[in-house]
């Protein structure tokens, strides 16, 4: 199976289309997730929607809005809101976690590698069934 995270911004306007995405295919929606972590100081979190594999082709997309959110626990805000909006319309909890901030990787692609391992590692992805080949 392929676990790909796709980027759709930092969670400025960009999370209006994370919520479309979720909204328009709210049968695929499997999780919703809130990845907290501390740049620079500031608490901040990505919000990221985890849709169900695809059948066939056995591709399972992660839609992201990263880092661009302040953490609601210590800075309440309307675009977190809307995040937890959706979870209640799609009678979702959000998972919520504490991670590595992406800027200490010296790629995004490896960032998302290590949160792929965190998942499948806590049973939030399902593990590769065959990672040999």
């Amino acid at each position: 199976m392929i676990q790909r995270f796709i980027e759709l911004g930092e969670g400025t306007s960009d999370l209006y289309e994370l919520l479309a995405i979720a909204r328009s295919q709210k049968e695929r929606v499997l999780r919703l997730l809130a990845l907290q972590t501390k740049i620079k100081d500031k608490d901040v979190v990505s919000l990221v929607v985890v849709m169900k594999p695809t059948n066939p082709g056995k591709f399972q997309p992660l839609y992201v809005c990263r880092e661009g959110i302040l953490n609601p626990h210590t800075t309440p805000n309307q675009r977190f809101q809307l995040f937890k909006d959706l979870a209640v319309e799609l009678d979702k909890s959000i998972i919520e976690m504490e991670v590595k901030p992406s800027t200490v990787f010296a790629e995004k692609t490896l960032y998302y590698q290590h949160l792929i391992g965190i998942l499948r590692m806590n049973r939030y992805l399902p593990a590769d069934e065959n990672p040999w080949g």
